[in-house]
């Protein structure tokens, strides 16, 4: 499972030109779920996600999380995290999980990090979503649940 996160001043989704979620300060979080991915992923990621420490203390160094801030998150599923561009010129996207594997890991993600005490809202599975974020710092960073062995 990979999530991209963006720490945001502000961030939305719309589908249909209908604002389905936003947040206001917190983490925007792209998530792409692979083929190999389950319940535990989704577990280790939601909480790595809630506990990671990217937002300014009192004296401006990234000691804070999401939940130190009282932040909120954004979820938009994004199968292209696992696009492969090495080869030709147009992506590959079957190391991405098929729609029956990702939405129940995708909606589990979100339940669980609303779990971890966070507000969370959501784009559309499978949607054309417009996503808005204004990017805060820039801080964005690629994370990805541990290897199975």
């Amino acid at each position: 499972m990979r999530a991209l996160v963006q720490r945001v001043t502000h961030a939305s989704v719309r589908v249909d030109d209908v604002v389905v979620g936003a947040c206001s300060r917190g983490f925007l979080i792209l998530l792409g779920v692979g083929p190999e991915d389950n319940e535990k992923d989704a577990q280790w990621l939601a909480k790595k996600i809630a506990s990671l420490r990217v937002f300014p203390d009192t004296e401006g160094k990234m000691n804070l999380s999401l939940l130190d801030i009282g932040g909120e998150a954004l979820v938009i599923s994004q199968f292209t995290l696992y696009g492969d561009c090495r080869k030709g010129r147009r992506p590959s996207f079957v190391g991405s999980a098929p729609p029956e594997i990702a939405e129940p890991l995708y909606e589990n993600f979100a339940t669980l990090l609303a779990k971890e005490g966070l507000a969370v809202q959501k784009g559309i599975f499978a949607a054309d979503m417009k996503v808005e974020l204004l990017n805060d710092g820039p801080v964005t960073l690629m994370l990805e649940s541990p290897e199975k062995k």
